[in-house]
């Protein structure tokens, strides 16, 4: 028998779900924007070299894909393990190539900022 109890436990969850997926894709327009900036208008900003820039918006562009995509493949197996009444983490080895990904584009971006006159 499901009891009101129950009933708002799962709503809760269900919305929780929701505001993580709704991160995830903050983190996904962050990422856009930041590709945006380095790889399109601080080219255009910068005396030298542009290519590091548009190759280094391009690392940010593909950080902000494997984060959109990171968030439907979790939101679509966090609701199927909700449906039946179970839950798993998120991958470890999802969250450590993203992590690694943004760690390593944000030293290429420090490294930049310090070699670029």
């Amino acid at each position: 028998m499901t009891t009101e109890q129950d009933i708002d436990a799962s709503r809760r969850t269900e919305l929780a779900a929701e505001r993580t997926w709704l991160a995830w894709w903050r983190s996904g327009i962050a990422a856009a924007t930041a590709a945006i900036a380095v790889g399109g208008v601080v080219p255009h900003l910068v005396g030298g070299h542009r290519t590091p820039y548009i190759v280094l918006g391009a690392g940010y562009a593909g950080l902000a894909i494997a984060t959109f995509a990171g968030a439907a493949v979790r939101q679509r197996r966090l609701q199927q393990q909700l449906d039946e009444g179970r839950f798993e983490p998120a991958s470890i080895a999802w969250i450590a190539g993203l992590t690694l990904g943004g760690m390593t584009l944000a030293l290429v971006t420090l490294v930049l900022v310090i070699v670029q006159p």
